[in-house]
């Protein structure tokens, strides 16, 4: 993944997770019930939390840090996580219950390749 890429999700994750944070404490209040809410809230967090994990594999690939899978993990592990936990708490899809898990393994895979990624080296000087 590309450095603009990268920084391009982190923008769009973080920024929509802010939006869904509004939502929640403002729209969801009164027509779903707590555990709902919190199942959600939950979701909105972790977005945040990865938004700007990919926010840090942005600047690490600008400097040449090989940290290309592990943007991978974290933008597939928003979407599993985060989404399924928004389709349990909106439209109480159980079936989803099951992907949440998965998403959670993309985060911890993509922080297990963060914290084994290589730097790429400078070029040899002749």
């Amino acid at each position: 993944m590309q450095a603009t890429h990268c920084l391009r999700l982190a923008a769009l994750f973080a920024g929509t997770a802010v939006g869904l944070g509004a939502f929640a404490a403002h729209g969801m209040k009164g027509s779903y019930d707590a555990a709902a809410l919190q199942t959600f809230e939950t979701g909105v967090r972790y977005q945040m939390y990865h938004g700007l994990a990919l926010g840090l594999c942005a600047l690490l690939l600008h400097n040449g840090w090989r940290v290309g899978a592990a943007a991978w993990s974290f933008l597939v592990g928003t979407v599993l996580f985060s989404g399924s936990l928004y389709g349990l708490a909106l439209l109480d899809a159980r079936w989803l219950g099951p992907v949440t898990p998965i998403g959670g393994l993309a985060f911890l895979v993509g922080w297990a390749l963060l914290l084994w990624s290589p730097r790429r080296m400078p070029a040899a000087v002749a």
